[in-house]
């Protein structure tokens, strides 16, 4: 992601070290939320139903969130 810094260091929406540090944060959370579902998913795939089929699936992706921090949103 691109921005335009001012002269001071800050952009729109704060300082520059404020952006990289959330982008930062973003992204080892969306790589841990991740992980923790497919390993769910992988500890119950041998669970099924009656037909066979298995009863913890991933279907699909929700809305994005906004995780608010004490830094601000993420």
């Amino acid at each position: 992601m691109l921005s335009v810094v001012n002269a001071d260091g800050s952009t729109e929406s704060g300082s520059l070290i404020d952006e990289i540090v959330r982008e930062g944060a973003r992204r080892m959370l969306a790589a841990a939320l991740e992980a923790e579902v497919n390993q769910y998913v992988a500890e119950l795939a041998s669970e099924t139903d009656g037909d066979g089929r298995r009863l913890v699936v991933r279907n699909s992706y929700h809305q994005p969130r906004t995780v608010v921090t004490a830094a601000g949103p993420v």
